[in-house]
């Protein structure tokens, strides 16, 4: 087809103009015949994110913020980290929890508008897909106008998202949000991110029966076939990219435990609903039972939840109470008490147990079962009480004075880590107002600040989220590129998150960093990350081997895990961490050059 005259083919650098929007150059506009086609204003980027954040604010629901900035991503990337990053405390909650849940379960009714001029946000790979998965990602590859290879991917198959349950392919929203995170916190080049969903089906009725919804509509596979396909999936990933870290997200409780145990000790991979949750769930621990005043060994741990999530923060705190107390693993063990839907887990209450839970079953209660919570409350006289149950309100007003009545010599801890806020157990209100406000409280998903009556003292709630740890992890692995990811290395961003408390913080009673801190929170715990890689030898990048090696200060025992590291490592770190262009001139300069170094 012959080309109108007068009219040069859009090229790599207009297309890197275009991205720039109202931004681009007089200069840029005059070469390209834009004269008279856009607004004559030429405007900085202060203005476009003054616009954009108006634009976001003015939107009534949270649901359409959601859109708004989703639309925003596939526009301008550099705009929408920019307007991510200078108010990550409003929009965190909107790419992320708690209104990714809304999003999820609205997502094949929004995705075509959602993503405007993008052939591809990611991956969606059906079973009829995974014996030819090497040409899916092929595609994928060349679908991309930056071509450069993925550090990192979100993989989920949708079967348990959140607290929301079987959404099938509506919960690709969740990687996306996620590697959103890692990059807005951590800094990682959002053009080396890689969603992926694995449409296997779903077992969800609702979907199944919806004309609009847009995934494969039959029920899910059996575990041979889905460990089949899956291996197929990722062998393929780490064919095609063998340096890539793989995070697996919101698979059912099972196959949650059983990808990790297949994959951890020969892929570089974690589970963040596992291993994620344990680690900030452990950091705050780690601060609460610094002020509960109680000692750490005499606590008693009551989990509401026996799920992967709850089993795996459960499995982080023994490993803590074994390392940092020097007590056996059955000491520790012992500190921990279960509740399911049928009671308190005990080896002998009758029905047979699925695998993961059987490590956490009493065989010290004799005869006694308790069949609710309110029963294994007066049996175990608990001093943290932790809920990922996903039931709301599971944390009422009973079980909250009670709580505090049975810890008079200490503060309760007290935990309702279920999200979105439909499913947490409790609130931070009720908390502080059932115990006198003496709670110290972490909540999976955000609450208000709550101001006491009497004092008008305005306390805040820490909010135990992943996003604290989980991009620390994925740029740790991606810059030092260890061969895998160990307990160890998880424990050490937990100790180093609990350790990033400055003294305004601390000084409040705390648990978690404020979340405007979240960038250098993230480059602390990443140094600490890749330190800790180094001193078990599980770094194939010999670069930060040197540099951790040759700074480390006399007398450090190398074999505890500490999470400290130097200030050397974390100026490397802080430098290699990705952020939008600051300016038009260095955007352009920088887009202009990858596009295609030959046209400047």
């Amino acid at each position: 087809m012959s080309e109108i005259v007068g009219r040069p083919r859009r090229n790599s650098i207009e297309l890197v103009g275009a991205k720039a929007g109202t931004a681009m150059p007089a200069e840029m506009r005059q070469a390209l015949n834009l004269r008279g086609l856009v607004p004559a204003s030429v405007e900085d980027f202060t203005k476009q994110e003054m616009r954009a954040f108006q634009q976001l604010m003015s939107k009534p629901s949270s649901l359409e913020k959601y859109e708004f900035l989703a639309n925003l991503r596939c526009i301008n990337v550099n705009l929408f980290f920019r307007l991510v990053m200078n108010h990550f405390k409003e929009i965190a909650p909107i790419i992320y929890t708690p209104t990714v849940g809304e999003a999820c379960l609205n997502y094949s009714h929004i995705y075509p508008f959602i993503y405007p001029g993008h052939m591809s946000v990611g991956l969606f790979i059906t079973l009829g897909d995974v014996d030819n998965v090497d040409l899916v990602i092929q595609n994928y590859r060349e679908s991309m106008t930056e071509h450069n290879d993925p550090e990192i991917t979100v993989i989920t198959d949708g079967s348990r998202i959140l607290g929301l349950g079987d959404l099938g392919i509506n919960g690709m929203a969740i990687p996306i949000g996620k590697l959103q995170l890692y990059v807005a916190a951590a800094g990682l080049n959002p053009a080396r991110t890689l969603p992926i969903v694995l449409d296997f089906g779903t077992n969800s009725k609702k979907y199944q029966n919806d004309p609009l919804y847009l995934g494969t509509r039959q029920p899910r596979p059996d575990d041979e076939t889905f460990y089949n396909a899956t291996g197929k999936v990722l062998s393929a990933l780490y064919r095609a990219f063998p340096d890539i870290l793989v995070q697996f997200e919101d698979f059912s409780t099972d196959h949650a435990f059983g990808l990790l145990d297949q994959w951890r000790n020969k892929a570089l991979c974690f589970n963040d609903d596992i291993q994620g949750t344990g680690s900030v769930i452990l950091a705050g621990f780690i601060s609460a039972v610094e002020q509960a005043g109680i000692a750490p060994t005499d606590q008693r741990i009551l989990f509401v939840g026996a799920g992967s999530a709850g089993v795996g923060v459960a499995k982080q705190l023994v490993e803590y109470m074994v390392l940092e107390y020097n007590i056996s693993e059955e000491q520790a063990k012992a500190m921990f008490w279960f509740v399911d839907s049928r009671g308190m887990i005990t080896a002998n209450r009758g029905d047979k147990l699925a695998a993961h839970k059987v490590y956490f079953a009493r065989h010290d209660n004799d005869d006694t079962q308790c069949t609710s919570l309110e029963d294994a409350l007066e049996y175990v006289k608990p001093t943290a009480l932790i809920g990922l149950s996903t039931i709301y309100k599971a944390f009422n007003e009973n079980i909250l004075s009670r709580m505090n009545e049975l810890n008079p010599h200490g503060r309760p801890i007290i935990f309702p880590l279920s999200n979105p806020e439909s499913k947490a157990e409790c609130t931070f209100e009720e908390a502080m107002r059932c115990t006198n406000n003496r709670v110290l409280f972490a909540s999976g998903t955000a609450f208000p600040e709550y101001t006491i009556p009497e004092t008008g003292e305005v306390r805040v709630p820490a909010q135990g989220n992943n996003m604290y740890v989980f991009p620390s992890i994925g740029l740790g692995a991606a810059l030092c590129k260890p061969s895998r990811i160990t307990d160890t290395m998880i424990y050490a961003v937990s100790k180093a998150l609990a350790n990033s408390l400055d003294n305004k913080e601390r000084a409040r009673g705390e648990l978690y960093p404020r979340i405007e801190r979240i960038r250098d929170v993230s480059a602390r715990l990443t140094a600490a990350f890749i330190t800790q890689a180094v001193h078990e030898g599980n770094v194939r990048d010999q670069h930060w081997v040197h540099i951790v090696e040759a700074n480390m200060p006399e007398g450090v025992d190398t074999k505890t895990v500490s999470g400290l590291f130097t200030k050397r490592v974390l100026g490397e770190v802080k430098a290699l961490m990705w952020e939008p262009a600051p300016s038009v001139e260095q955007y352009m300069f920088e887009a202009i050059t990858f596009e295609n170094p030959d046209e400047i």
